[in-house]
């Protein structure tokens, strides 16, 4: 008799209660009799079990351990040439499985990148990393103790249950003594630097360097771009000149990011005349940690179940696909955001919605859930339509909406964590902030069309948002959560709808466009989504397979 497709036996166990180990699912669905052996399954399965082993199946069935062939569900890969990426292997260096975070800045090459691509149904466009190809991955340690079937996984920085913040001055004060503080450490040993009050009480024309966050920016009567920066001391007013390269720089400077300049003082001292400019930036030479073995990690956002737009059916089959023999490797979920459309989160919205109850929408997006196998790990971070307060910040769901999203026994956490995966640090944020970026940024570059280069942005900021005030809601807490402290490994966000992937200083990045298709709005500012994407990273070279399911 045909085989029956894992994801039938998937929905069968699950409309049971059951979760089920990926390996038991497949001698199922390969048994002579799919429904016979899950019947005989469920009976054998202790009464308190919630997720059917091998062991029970392999009883159910007789000991079968033959696995027959799966439909495959999307197409041969593409390779690309990275942009700007030299193809001598020789000048390739190998990965390591640990980490060089904050090494001088002394040269070195980014990952590969694309600005995204249009391909057809169930297709997909692979993206090399830069870190080597898949002959030249690393030199393995004889010894190394990694266990193929471990599944490993960590959270750093999340807000969730940490927030103190009430909104009082203080909080604020707080909030942005941390974040000088932090990213000032990060500076100021490319510069030899004082103190604004020092500055202040040196002799004009002296050689002099601060570092500072940035309180104004404003062009001249001359065209020349004034900065003022602030430090716990004071103030204190920096000029670039406009025919200086270094102006260019200016045009990406958002308010309260922290900056050094050095140059010299005017001759009455009131003013310094900047002659670099630096940003607490990721080093040239930051050397990627990658895994021990082969394994990767699907990395989706904005899927927006609820909406009238939701792309249910390619869904349906990018779940389908994850049962096939040639998405074995795939053991990772990585939601960045907007699991649904959420209600009231902009006027009119109820006139777009499938589902009006908020609950209801968080309900059929675990349905949706159930129909990824059930053996693999899943992290989600809440996003700006999300249940949960909109300010960043954002602490994980409540524990009504796990109780909801339980049936993978996802890992929840806040918006933005840090994710480390088999070794590799994965800085998860929904992306907001990209909004802000590409709106401030001069460039044409920095668009909706490249999100990774406004991701870029950031990275060079060491920040996930600068800028207090504008776009992005921020909350004041006892401590900045939103520097980058730790230089990741990857930088995946979504919010705006688009693929991106791309790389800096060997940093991989990935904004993983969304499960939406084209709203009312969207249409009316030309924005066209990348729907149904699903970038597949290797977690043991960094390169990325993009998948799309349409």
């Amino acid at each position: 008799m045909p085989l029956e497709p894992p994801v039938r036996v998937v929905r069968e166990l699950t409309s049971r209660g059951y979760n089920a180990e990926r390996e038991a699912v497949t001698l199922l669905a390969n048994a002579d009799e799919p429904a016979a052996a899950v019947e005989r399954a469920v009976d054998i399965a202790p009464s308190d079990a919630l997720t059917l082993t091998v062991d029970h199946v392999r009883e159910a069935v007789g000991g079968a351990e033959s696995r027959g062939p799966t439909a495959s569900g999307a197409g041969g890969s593409v390779a690309e040439s990275p942009s700007g990426e030299s193809a001598s292997a020789a000048n390739t260096p190998s990965s390591r499985g640990n980490n060089s975070h904050d090494n001088q800045d002394t040269g070195g090459r980014s990952p590969g990148e694309t600005t995204g691509v249009e391909t057809g149904a169930e297709e997909s466009t692979k993206v090399d990393s830069g870190t080597g190809s898949a002959s030249q991955q690393r030199t393995r340690d004889a010894n190394a103790d990694a266990d193929a079937g471990h599944q490993n996984l960590d959270i750093a920085g999340d807000i969730t249950g940490e927030s103190t913040g009430t909104g009082e001055y203080k909080d604020f004060v707080a909030t942005f003594r941390d974040r000088y503080e932090r990213l000032s450490k990060k500076l100021r040993g490319r510069v030899n630097h004082r103190p604004t009050d020092a500055l202040h009480s040196m002799p004009g024309g002296s050689e002099a360097a601060t570092v500072g966050m940035v309180n104004d920016v404003r062009s001249t009567a001359s065209g020349h771009w004034l900065v003022e920066l602030e430090d716990t001391n004071g103030v204190f007013p920096v000029l670039v000149m406009k025919d200086r390269d270094i102006a260019a720089h200016v045009d990406e400077l958002l308010t309260d990011e922290v900056i050094a300049v050095e140059g010299s003082l005017s001759s009455d001292g009131g003013i310094l005349f900047v002659d670099e400019l630096y940003f607490p930036d990721i080093p040239r030479t930051h050397e990627p940690n990658t895994a021990d073995r082969h394994v990767q990690a699907a990395l989706v956002s904005d899927v927006h179940v609820g909406s009238q737009e939701f792309a249910g059916r390619e869904w349906t089959t990018f779940a389908d696909w994850l049962h096939t023999e040639e998405a074995d490797p795939v053991e990772y979920l990585l939601v960045a955001g907007d699991m649904v459309e959420g209600v009231g989160v902009y006027p009119g919205q109820d006139e777009e919605l499938d589902i009006v109850d908020i609950y209801e929408q968080y309900e059929t997006f675990a349905e949706h859930l159930k129909d990824v196998p059930g053996d693999m790990e899943i992290v989600m971070i809440p996003g700006n339509h999300d249940t949960v307060r909109l300010a960043e910040p954002q602490p994980a769901f409540d524990d009504e909406l796990r109780d909801i999203m339980s049936a993978h026994d996802a890992t929840i956490t806040g918006n933005p964590s840090t994710v480390t995966v088999e070794g590799v640090d994965i800085l998860m944020y929904h992306g907001v902030s990209i909004d802000e970026v590409i709106a401030e940024h001069p460039g044409e570059d920095v668009s909706y069309d490249a999100p990774h280069k406004a991701m870029e942005q950031l990275l060079k900021k060491r920040h996930v948002a600068p800028q207090f005030g504008g776009r992005t809601r921020l909350a004041p807490e006892k401590e900045d959560y939103l520097v980058i402290d730790e230089v990741p490994d990857v930088f995946h966000t979504g919010h705006v709808h688009k693929l991106g992937v791309g790389g800096y200083h060997n940093v991989r990045l990935v904004n993983s466009g969304c499960w939406q298709h084209q709203t009312a709005f969207q249409e009316s500012v030309n924005i066209q989504p990348d729907v149904a994407t699903a970038p597949i990273l290797d977690l043991d070279t960094l390169d990325v397979t993009v998948r799309k399911f349409r």
